[in-house]
């Protein structure tokens, strides 16, 4: 047989079970074929009856050649556009050992704190940087962009208000327009006004709640706010700040001067631009709010040998409590550029950072020197990084030349601003220099740099330099070779369980291979390098990339386009619940307000809608967690004056494909409303049906669950939604760069593409896998989860199935029947520690259960260890229903079992130590050590300690 014609499929290597493999676990299954597995799970009335019209699937070699092609032309021209988004040096050491390392960007969000201390300390150390530089007590562990992060503050402040008839937002208008966008986005469905009016005491209404601040401004000055601050507090207004984290380093920070919240990125610290991210925003607040802070808080606590450890606090995950009445909808953070900033932190350290700081600034004030020594005018008396100079009518040449040079610059009317980053260097003022110059007729060389190297003055107003320390922790002061900074690195990612250990068997998470070869790109500097306000005729492979993208999911979903803003899958909700609300104001039907949702959807689902300004009506679930029709229907006709939308989960939330789905569109039609589908189960739906064959109008896709982008520790996400042909029009725009027509809603995120770098990562798997990949890919995650469930179902309850007893990708494991004999299912998640496995999702969707999704990506070889890990588990649970084992003193309360306990010089429990850490024999070959026992999460909560103590300072607490 001649192999003349053989290609390697790059779908053969990220789907797990091999041929041969896939045929032992379908006769397990009691099938022929998995066409005929496929025929019992999904539904005939919606499976699609012609393949993906997506490209031929490319080698990974070809696909590597073809997107070095789209990289190529995008141009990178050095970029002092500013506006929040600056190039940076990312360091060698981070690049490789966690941008680069999949011991860090396939991690989950760490709810299983015990393996995850880590990514834990590493966030721990991103909050205590931002609270020194920004001078308030607690900080977040990062959101998604600067632009919604303010959109939070507003809203934890206008939550917070005394004056409850006050609703007016007063905002400077000094603000980056991105931000303003969306402030004034998420403002309408509240009734809160957002009034642009100069910050002055006059301007201080009854009316006002809060007043928003950009410090340094967007055009780059510097003003002290300290009397208006004051001033503000006096009629119980607060004040939120955007502030660039780099500049605080030279600068009073706001919490010094008062301000009740501080926001901002991050990106500076170490972190591409990638044509607008992803970047770590921050938010940092007074204690007094430690309690309505949205997002993540990483918090110190103790382990079960009252040792150091960490763990999320308090608002962790609030939604999928409080559901419509939750604060905020965030559920992903920007946790892998978190990181990456806080190690840039540890790696420069306070003098790094100062001189880092220093130098921008130096050179700011070395070109603002020089171009008034060429006769043009500095508009700017204070600054920190940005000059104004006014080049009149001569802005079209100057523009000309600066574009002959490969040089970005901001331009308003007839002024010019240039924004100093952390890459320029003495011969960038050069050839800036140079351009300015040759406009005027002159040479650089008419303008002596080195002499005006000693004639720099202050640029920063006296009052305004900042005089207290920062990053006085010793972290932040070891690790400054680049030795030890791998050692640290190193340190960090050996106590976190991530896709390099083991399965993550997370319900709908979806953690999946994030393939070696769709991750290369990311870093590419054309990637990277590019501002996301550069010209048009610089993206051009960006734009290539974004369109073939939006043509290839809109295939997958049946949809006619997408949009790619929101930067997270809740923030996708949110938009495309906002386009919702916009289709019906078109049509002058702006009262329908109220959200059909199942009891069984995700917390987001009813946070987003409640944000959207809609007012939340439950549906009921039939005994075999199935969408009640007849209640449905109902409810449905009961509101049809005031429907606006059903958000619902395909496959549900339990695991299933519900056979009336299509009814249940049609229902809503009926009634006027439109049908929102979460995509978070899309990984179950991609080549066999569509949310657009469905009869959905409107669907966000997690393409960090679906489409390969990895968790990160907890983010980056994306969050793009995909809408039928009559929501076209309503797509979010920009302020900056248009990207929707005018009835487009106004931004959802900072960025006009969201996460844009990003993009690669799912790029690359589509046009790897192609149409008839990415089936088998869906047909195999289908596979898996009901061999599991097969496996499994003779040992744990298996709580919901479709008609022909299938699950769809994920299945529920009831164990709320252990709790008769003391054994909770958060007992069996840490016991899971000690057999190298990542829980799967705990009491979600449904209390004392397990939600188990295996993926395609999963061999059989390590489905059946996680089954034996199972199967193992609910053996030692029988010791305890019969006597054998005690209640309180057995295996499971004490799980996990550090190697420390194990291996100490007393043991004083009822079963041995073999039993405690190698229960299975594979574990003797490949252990995974847990670094701490059980957390204390009550002690976590009643002392919130946010920032890297002392151990002085945590032995007191």
């Amino acid at each position: 047989m001649s192999h003349v014609f053989y290609q390697e499929k790059f779908e053969d290597r990220h789907n797990g079970p091999r041929a041969e493999e896939a045929q032992e676990m379908l006769s397990f299954l009691g099938v022929q074929s998995i066409d005929e597995l496929i025929e019992q799970t999904v539904p005939s009335q919606i499976r699609l009856k012609a393949p993906l019209a997506l490209p031929k699937a490319l080698s990974e070699k070809a696909y590597l050649e073809k997107v070095k092609q789209v990289a190529d032309k995008n141009k990178v021209f050095k970029s002092y556009i500013g506006q929040g988004y600056y190039d940076v040096t990312v360091p060698g050491v981070i690049q490789r050992n966690v941008l680069e390392n999949p011991g860090w960007y396939t991690q989950y969000t760490p709810y299983q704190a015990e393996i995850a201390q880590g990514r834990l300390q590493a966030l721990l150390n991103f909050q205590t940087a931002v609270s020194d530089l920004t001078g308030l007590e607690i900080v977040n562990a990062s959101l998604l962009d600067e632009a919604t992060a303010a959109a939070e503050g507003m809203f934890m402040l206008y939550a917070a208000r005394k004056n409850k008839a006050a609703n007016v937002f007063l905002v400077t208008p000094n603000v980056y327009p991105q931000t303003l966008d969306v402030l004034q986005t998420r403002a309408v469905p509240f009734g809160v006004e957002i009034r642009v009016a100069d910050i002055t005491e006059a301007n201080l209404t009854e009316d006002v709640f809060a007043v928003f601040i950009q410090y340094p401004a967007a055009d780059g000055t510097i003003v002290d706010y300290t009397n208006f601050t004051a001033a503000a507090h006096e009629k119980g207004i607060t004040i939120c700040v955007a502030a660039d984290l780099m500049s605080l380093a030279l600068l009073t920070p706001p919490g010094e001067w008062g301000a009740d919240v501080v926001v901002g990125n991050t990106q500076r610290f170490g972190v591409p631009m990638g044509f607008g991210g992803p970047h770590a925003a921050y938010f940092a607040t007074k204690d007094a709010y430690k309690r309505n802070i949205p997002g993540r808080i990483i918090g110190v606590t103790s382990d079960s040998t009252g040792g150091y450890a960490l763990r999320m606090a308090l608002q962790t995950r609030e939604q999928h409590i409080r559901r419509d009445k939750a604060s905020s909808n965030i559920c992903t953070a920007q946790a892998l550029l978190a990181i990456m900033a806080s190690f840039y932190a540890v790696y420069h350290g306070p003098v790094g950072i100062k001189n880092i700081a220093s130098r921008i600034n130096d050179l700011a004030k070395l070109l603002d020197k020089a171009v008034q020594a060429l006769g043009y005018e500095q508009i700017n008396k204070t600054y920190f990084d940005t000059l104004r100079i006014h080049a009149g009518e001569q802005v079209g040449a100057l523009k000309g030349e600066a574009l002959n040079n490969e040089l970005n610059f901001f331009y308003d009317g007839e002024v010019v601003g240039i924004s100093i980053d952390e890459t320029t260097t003495f011969e960038d003022i050069q050839t800036i220099v140079k351009v300015f110059a040759k406009i005027k007729g002159k040479t650089q060389n008419d303008v002596d740099l080195q002499a005006l190297v000693n004639e720099l003055s202050t640029s920063i107003p006296a009052e305004l330099v900042r005089q207290s320390n920062y990053l006085t922790h010793p972290v932040f002061n070891s690790y400054h070779s680049e030795s030890e900074m791998l050692r640290y690195i190193k340190s960090l990612e050996a106590k976190d369980l991530s896709l390099c250990h083991s399965m993550i068997p997370l319900g709908s998470c979806t953690m999946k291979l994030n393939a070696t070869t769709e991750m290369l790109p990311l870093t590419w500097a054309h990637f990277g390098g590019l501002h996301p306000f550069a010209p048009a005729d610089q993206t051009t492979g960006y734009m290539q990339l974004i369109n073939e993208l939006n043509d290839w999911l809109s295939a997958i979903t049946g949809f006619a386009k997408m949009s790619f803003q929101p930067n997270s899958g809740a923030q996708g909700e949110y938009a495309g619940l906002m386009v919702i609300r916009a289709y019906h104001e078109s049509r002058g039907e702006g009262h329908r307000n109220i959200c059909l949702i199942p009891a069984s959807a995700h917390g987001t689902n009813p946070a987003s809608a409640s944000m959207a300004g809609l007012k939340v009506v439950v549906v009921k679930c039939d005994e075999y967690g199935n969408i009640d029709v007849a209640d449905l229907k109902a409810k449905a006709e009961e509101h049809a004056a005031n429907l606006n939308s059903l958000m619902v989960t395909y496959p549900s939330t339990h695991g299933v494909f519900e056979e009336s789905i299509i009814e249940i569109c049609a229902i809503i039609h009926a009634n006027g409303g439109q049908v929102y589908m979460d995509g978070a189960n899309m990984n179950a739906q991609v080549g066999l049906t569509s949310p657009g064959y469905i009869g959905a109008d409107v669907c966000h896709l997690n393409l960090h669950k679906t489409f390969c982008i990895p968790h990160g520790g907890g983010g980056p996400g994306m969050g793009p939604i995909g809408v039928a042909e009559h929501l076209v029009p309503f797509l979010p725009n920009h302020e900056v760069v248009a990207v929707s027509g005018e009835k487009g809603i106004s931004a959802v995120s900072a960025a006009p593409f969201g996460s844009a770098s990003i993009l690669t990562i799912s790029y690359a798997y589509i046009a790897m896998m192609g149409g008839e990949g990415l089936t088998n890919a869906t047909k195999t995650a289908i596979l898996n989860a009901n061999y599991i469930k097969a496996r499994l179902e003779n040992h744990y309850p298996v709580l919901y199935a479709g008609a022909n007893g299938r699950c769809a990708h994920e299945m529920i494991l009831d164990c709320r029947a252990f709790k008769n004999v003391g054994i909770e299912v958060g007992d069996i998640a840490k016991r899971l520690m000690d057999y190298g496995f990542h829980a799967p999702t705990v009491s979600f969707p449904v209390a004392g259960t397990l939600m188990v999704e295996p993926t395609e990506s999963e061999s059989k070889a390590e489905l059946d260890r996680f089954c034996e890990a199972l199967i193992a588990i609910r053996a030692e649970i029988a010791t305890v229903e019969s006597g054998d084992a005690d209640q309180k003193e057995n295996v499971l309360k004490h799980a996990p079992h550090t190697a420390a306990v194990v291996t100490g010089d007393e043991w004083d429990r009822p079963y041995s130590r073999q039993t405690a850490a190698y229960p299975l024999p594979y574990l003797k070959v490949n252990k995974f050590w847990p670094s701490v026992g059980r957390v204390n999460d009550s002690q976590g909560d009643r002392t919130l300690i946010c920032s890297c103590p002392s151990i002085e300072e945590y032995a007191e607490a």
